[in-house]
């Protein structure tokens, strides 16, 4: 670490020690606010409401934000992820028992790390699943395969990139095996284009949760449309996509700079290594392990079959879940599915089916199957680390009431400044997703926030476009965040440095946030996507080309002082 960088930290350290001492003195994080569900009453349908407990108010301050605040400014700084979300968890436990030693250590470890390993079984069971895949059809031979096949029909840096953009955009089922699918199969063919794995990462990530927002049939819309009023969930999920400006400008900025040939930021010095000294990190440990010698006999469809069984089992698994069986329809057996019991679910039968196809080809055999088991768990560790502890720092948060803080802070807001909430909501998402690195969670909580905002006037077209800004901004926050659990599932992807890959893509999405933001601004006065939308494009483009513009300049004006 370089000295600039230790008197950076020194400084955080003194600061955060100054916040913890106010903090403790002055009891600001047991400040209290009025509960969203009995809208501050005390009484629901003449019961005492549970939350509150009749009082009306519930625990929630702007404190709550601090400790996910700590975690990625510390992630940021020593680029070190492991230490940096157990201070955050740590500086939560102290807050939430007001600083009981025996009441911390209570906190941090049953509320924050084993609840967050409870809840996440599901999710560490398929990761654990997929890498043992992965570590199958790498040892059969079928991604050398592949990328032999891809360099033969893809011929171009761009067609790689693009190639790795239309496959996310296909698999739309779920953004946690659209994360892991495309970086399996599509890093192969980036390596041999000398595409970074930073770049990987982004378009990866950029992808996944974008495109599972937009599109009717996955666990993403399913999630949405349980939020809402019965029987207009979906509805409501498929008149927002129009105004979900931040995801559809985040496909059209991925072209657009794919087509353009262009990078800036931290990213355009990834690109530049990968390119001219055949360096696909730059910085950070090599995450990528050594496979081992792979079958020369290993063909194509070693690795396409067991894709095409996981996405087909995973689909059957996510409706058979929701109650398919049970007389639901196909929509709303995807409304109730739990990906969590689904995915994993799923994940059993096509790693039996992929064991039993590579012996049966012959191409591995019993004993190298069973090899591969440990390698496709050590694969998943570090994402499955980085999940436990961002999860228990989302736990942290929870518990101090962020999301009663956030309700009352958006509902100052509603009277004065109507045409300006989309934006404002976009804004208050994002934060809320960075900070708690959960774009579910930010629109369970905004949701109802913003129906409520707009109950007087349900027909009118700013509670669409409400409701837009509230899941553009989650995607836009969750993209953004270091403790997100898509960003940590894209960096596994990709087999890219996790910290390299916040880092590299934060700018690309500060840009698009950028342009929504002000998009949501006109949508809010326009409220006409027919208008709004076309507006949106043209500002994206534009923006990109000014930057474009500004950075050859930078650059000739570099190369002008070096002479």
């Amino acid at each position: 670490m370089s000295k600039a960088k230790k008197i950076v930290l020194v400084i955080a350290a003194v600061l955060i020690v100054g916040l913890l001492v106010y903090v403790a003195v002055s009891g600001g994080s047991l400040g209290k606010v009025s509960c969203m569900d009995c809208h501050g009453e005390g009484l629901i349908d003449g019961a005492k409401c549970e939350v509150c407990g009749g009082e009306g108010l519930v625990r929630g301050s702007a404190w709550a934000l601090l400790p996910p605040i700590i975690a990625i400014g510390l992630a940021l700084i020593t680029k070190e992820v492991y230490s940096s979300l157990f201070v955050g968890i740590a500086v939560g436990g102290l807050m939430y028992t007001n600083f009981d030693f025996l009441g911390t250590m209570d906190a941090v470890t049953k509320d924050g790390l084993i609840e967050a390993v409870t809840g996440n079984a599901g999710i560490f069971i398929f990761l654990v699943e997929l890498g043992i895949i992965v570590a199958l059809v790498n040892k059969a031979g079928g991604s050398a395969a592949f990328g032999k096949w891809a360099a033969t029909h893809i011929k171009t840096r761009m067609g790689a990139m693009l190639a790795t953009f239309v496959l996310g955009v296909l698999i739309f089922i779920d953004d946690y095996f659209n994360c892991l699918t495309v970086g399996s199969v599509m890093r192969p063919v980036t390596d041999g284009h000398k595409v970074s794995r930073a770049k990987l990462a982004y378009l990866i990530d950029a992808t996944a949760a974008p495109v599972c927002m937009i599109a009717p049939i996955s666990s993403w819309a399913a999630a949405v449309s349980s939020y809402a009023e019965d029987g207009q969930g979906l509805k409501l999920f498929i008149s927002a996509i129009p105004y979900n400006f931040y995801s559809l400008l985040t496909f059209v900025f991925i072209i657009a700079i794919c087509v353009m040939g262009f990078d800036y930021g931290s990213m355009a010095m990834h690109e530049y290594n990968a390119v001219y000294k055949n360096d696909l990190y730059s910085t950070g440990e090599r995450v990528e392990e050594k496979d081992d010698t792979p079958n020369p006999n290993g063909k194509v469809i070693d690795l396409v079959l067991p894709i095409i069984v996981l996405i087909v089992v995973s689909v059957f698994a996510l409706v058979y879940n929701g109650g398919i069986f049970s007389g639901s329809d196909f929509v709303t057996a995807f409304a109730d599915t739990d990906a969590t019991v689904a995915l994993p679910w799923a994940g059993i039968l096509a790693l039996i089916f992929t064991v039993g196809y590579l012996i049966i080809r012959r191409i591995i055999n019993f004993k190298e199957a069973m090899d591969s088991i440990p390698k496709g768990f050590f694969a998943m560790v570090p994402p499955i680390l980085i999940l436990t502890f961002a999860t228990a720092l989302k736990n942290m948060t929870s518990l101090m009431g962020a999301k009663y803080y956030v309700a009352d802070l958006m509902n100052g807001a509603a009277a004065s400044l109507q045409n300006y909430l989309p934006a404002i909501i976009f804004i208050v998402a994002c934060v809320l997703a960075f900070a708690t690195g959960t774009s579910w969670g930010t629109f369970g909580i905004l949701i109802p926030i913003v129906t409520y905002l707009f109950a007087n006037t349900p027909d009118s077209p700013l509670l669409i476009i409400g409701i837009s800004a509230c899941l553009a901004g989650a995607v836009c926050g969750d993209h953004c965040s270091p403790i997100s659990d898509t960003t940590i599932m894209s960096s596994a992807g990709a087999q890219c440095n996790h910290i390299n890959h916040v880092s590299t893509q934060l700018p690309y999405a500060l840009t698009v946030a950028s342009v929504s933001f002000v998009s949501f601004i006109i949508a809010g006065f326009v409220q006409s996507w027919y208008i709004s939308l076309p507006i949106a494009v043209i500002l994206m483009l534009g923006t990109i080309f000014v930057i474009k513009y500004i950075t050859k300049n930078r650059q000739k004006a570099e190369q002008t002082k070096q002479r």
